[in-house]
């Protein structure tokens, strides 16, 4: 499924994988996160309510340009830059990938409000 992360003047491009955690998340748009830089490698923010895990494919080692949640916390991250850093067990679910933009991203500050549609009711 095609979205779009808005934030600012900046509209991103992205796709959502086709797994139950990622059709969930897809429910819940249009959405706004709060998000903050975390860990210098991602942007990320806690979502309204959890995400199943289940038939998602669970991550350790996340690559820039991936979109992933925290299943433990609801905590949804966008991906930047590779620090080379292992997330602990039970790891992130993906949810997507960025398609363009991501220098947008990792340049837009430490604090900010992003704004995930799909692409479909974006052009409306």
């Amino acid at each position: 499924m095609p979205v779009v992360l808005r934030f600012g003047d900046h509209v991103i491009a992205a796709t959502l994988t086709d797994t139950p955690a990622s059709r969930q998340f897809a429910a819940m748009l249009p959405l706004t996160v709060q998000m903050t830089d975390a860990w210098g490698q991602a942007k990320a923010g806690r979502l309204p309510r959890l995400l199943t895990a289940e038939g998602g494919t669970t991550v350790h080692d996340p690559s820039a340009g991936g979109i992933y949640f925290w299943p433990v916390s609801g905590v949804i991250a966008v991906y930047y830059d590779d620090l080379g850093q292992s997330v602990p067990d039970p790891g992130l679910v993906r949810l997507g990938v960025v398609e363009a933009g991501l220098d947008r991203l990792s340049d837009a500050g430490s604090r900010l409000a992003v704004r995930i549609e799909s692409a479909a009711a974006s052009r409306r």
